[in-house]
């Protein structure tokens, strides 16, 4: 699942359509893309305040530090792993399979 995010370097810019248009067409995304969102912050979505908790960064802090950060969670909504933004997810994928 994808959520947009302007809090980094204010690449999200555009509206929630515009968003899906660009990373449908850019990168032929088939994941659900929600509506844009903050993750960081007093605004931060309920969602990404659960995620950051249970899952801190590797020196303790919650802060998500760029766009891609990605989580993995199970069927039982438990926070399995958070990854930084570079891992990407075909580096997940055996990790996620595990968890079928």
């Amino acid at each position: 699942m994808g959520f947009p995010c302007n809090q980094f370097g204010s690449q999200e810019p555009g509206t929630n359509a515009e968003i899906l248009e660009f990373a449908t067409s850019r990168y032929g995304i088939t994941f659900p893309m929600f509506a844009k969102i903050e993750v960081n912050g007093d605004g931060a979505a309920p969602l990404y305040r659960f995620l950051r908790e249970a899952q801190p960064n590797p020196d303790g802090t919650t802060e998500i530090p760029w766009n891609f950060t990605k989580f993995l969670v199970d069927r039982e909504g438990k926070v399995v792993r958070r990854y930084q933004p570079k891992v990407t997810p075909e580096q997940i994928g055996d990790e996620l399979a595990k968890l079928r």
